[in-house]
């Protein structure tokens, strides 16, 4: 037998500590090459593949796929033959632990790996180019090229057949319904299977589930992992620790929603989708101005208040891995059409699956829409290190008493919950009659 190399998983950064093994794409007796994908790991932040730092034949795995593993520890042992520099014995350790895409120091620049197999090769060279990039899942090994080729055959999956082609948040909806994606073809292109396959799938097998006896529902026991448990963490250390205030205010957006539709006519906002949710950030984002306070954040370790000189303006969104809060980089700096287009980037890369960590690291402050579910408004709990986050309702015709008479009108309901630490009652009030005064007379905005 050749030298043996483990593969320990990798420093995720930022405070992480242990990922979850969502699956293994490779098997005992396989031959990997240098950055061949070996497993999909899940973390608090994100859902990554890890690539094989070594060429060789795989020996052992050395937890079972849905095990939770701490940093640090070796997951995969590689038979690396005589390759070996040092000659070593078995299990040596690697030289160094490569981080995560997005995570740590970035000391060399990284690109998209290729699809695996020629079909989705040809579908990759034929699909348009304006959607942007995913990051890229890949760790750069102490000993290889950056741009290391990939194999182009699929790698091989449990059974024995090609692994068939998904991204990580449709194989994590396959789970939970479970539904065997090697069963499945799939409609994306270059044969991809998408969230509508594995959906269709669901309900094909549903009447059969449904038909049979009932004997009673069982009980169901759902492991909370990744960003799941560290959104739960965050929440209850958020809950518990700043004080929270919360307050309502029901706005007329009549004209708010009448501006929306001359605004989408216009050349500017061409392909660009108009949304209400543009307008309470719009909104929100002029109050800031006036109330830069409400942006700040409460530091615990120095006791002090810290207000940053710019907006990177956090939208929560619930995505197949849960709730994420990626944020739009000095979105105080946008122009209207450029906001437009930030937001709907990054609502299309949250609901793709491919938020990075540095998309959600530095929020100063969150917009929540609920309305988008048909939900009036809540009180929203604050995404840890910030000091306001702002709940907007859906957007309803109400009876409403314009110009002395009550007309049907286009009507929400915001709801600002803040901590007091930082925003005392009076700011927090005048903050969001600020916001509703924007919504409900968008000429107002000329005044801020």
């Amino acid at each position: 037998m050749g030298a043996l190399r483990q593969f320990a998983l990798p420093d995720v950064g930022e405070g992480l500590t242990e990922g979850e093994i969502l699956q293994w794409l490779v098997a005992v007796g396989d031959e990997v090459t240098v950055n061949q994908p070996l497993c999909e790991v899940e973390t608090a932040k994100a859902a990554v593949e890890l690539p094989s730092p070594y060429a060789g034949t795989v020996t052992e795995l050395l937890h079972e796929a849905g095990a939770t593993v701490d940093v640090g520890s070796p997951i995969v042992t590689i038979d690396v033959g005589g390759e070996a520099a040092d000659g070593g014995g078995a299990a040596d350790a690697p030289e160094r632990t490569a981080n995560l895409v997005g995570y740590g120091p970035r000391t060399t620049e990284a690109r998209r790996r290729p699809r695996r197999g020629a079909g989705a090769v040809a579908a990759l060279a034929s699909a348009p180019t304006a959607a942007p990039a995913a990051p890229v899942h890949a760790a750069v090994p102490a000993a290889a090229p950056v741009h290391a080729a990939v194999p182009a055959r699929p790698a091989p999956h449990r059974t024995g057949r090609p692994r068939p082609l998904a991204k990580p948040p449709v194989r994590k909806l396959a789970r939970d319904l479970g539904v065997d994606l090697t069963l499945l073809a799939g409609s994306g292109p270059g044969g991809v299977i998408t969230r509508a396959d594995v959906e269709t799938a669901a309900a094909d097998t549903a009447p059969a589930l449904s038909a049979a006896p009932a004997a009673g529902a069982a009980e169901q026991r759902i492991p909370v992992t990744g960003v799941r448990k560290h959104t739960a963490a965050a929440m209850v250390a958020s809950a518990f620790t700043a004080p929270h205030v919360t307050e309502f205010l029901t706005v007329d957006v009549t004209r708010t929603m009448k501006l929306r539709g001359r605004l989408a006519a216009r050349p500017e906002f061409a392909g660009i989708k108009v949304s209400p949710l543009l307008f309470v950030a719009k909104a929100l984002l002029l109050a800031v101005r006036r109330h830069p306070m409400v942006n700040a954040r409460w530091e615990e370790e120095t006791r002090e208040i810290v207000v940053p000189g710019h907006v990177h303006l956090g939208i929560a969104a619930a995505t197949p891995r849960g709730l994420l809060v990626p944020n739009v980089k000095e979105a105080d700096r946008l122009s209207l059409p450029d906001l437009a287009r930030a937001l709907a980037e990054l609502t299309e890369t949250a609901r793709a699956g491919r938020t990075s960590p540095a998309d959600m690291a530095g929020g100063t402050i969150t917009i929540t829409n609920v309305g988008v579910f048909g939900v009036d408004t809540g009180t929203p709990i604050l995404n840890p290190g910030e000091s306001a986050i702002l709940a907007f309702g859906a957007v309803r015709p109400m009876p409403w008493v314009h110009k002395g008479k009550v007309r049907p009108r286009q009507v929400t309901t915001l709801a600002l919950s803040f901590d007091h630490r930082v925003v005392d009652g009076e700011l927090g009030s005048r903050f969001l009659a600020d916001v509703g005064a924007v919504l409900h007379d968008p000429a107002a905005a000329l005044a801020y």
